[in-house]
């Protein structure tokens, strides 16, 4: 393992020198290009995380909305559920005391 890093190391330290010595513009050149591509980065990453937290911020709004209609709709349910049983039981209710008056 350690050799691995080890050639991984002088690659890298070979690569880096060769890079320089081939560099086809000057230090002071290659030093602006690489600050203005960084600045340039941190950028696009400001800019896109606002983007996502924006695109985040209005699915939870909508989430939420469906959730107090879904909520809404089952109160809905629920309730006439109750009425509905309220109404059988009354008319089951008045059918047995029908019987009970026919028996009589």
């Amino acid at each position: 393992m350690n050799d691995r890093i080890w050639g991984f190391c002088v690659g890298l330290g070979i690569g880096i020198g060769v890079g320089i010595l081939f560099a086809p513009k000057s230090g002071r050149q290659t030093r602006s290009l690489i600050r203005g591509q960084a600045a340039d980065g941190a950028e696009y990453v400001a800019r896109t995380s606002a983007e996502i937290r924006d695109r985040a911020s209005d699915l939870v709004k909508e989430r939420a909305e469906t959730m107090v209609r879904q909520g809404e709709a089952i109160k809905t349910a629920v309730e006439a559920g109750r009425v509905a049983y309220d109404k059988a039981s009354t008319s089951s209710e008045e059918v047995r005391k029908l019987k009970v008056m026919e028996e009589l």
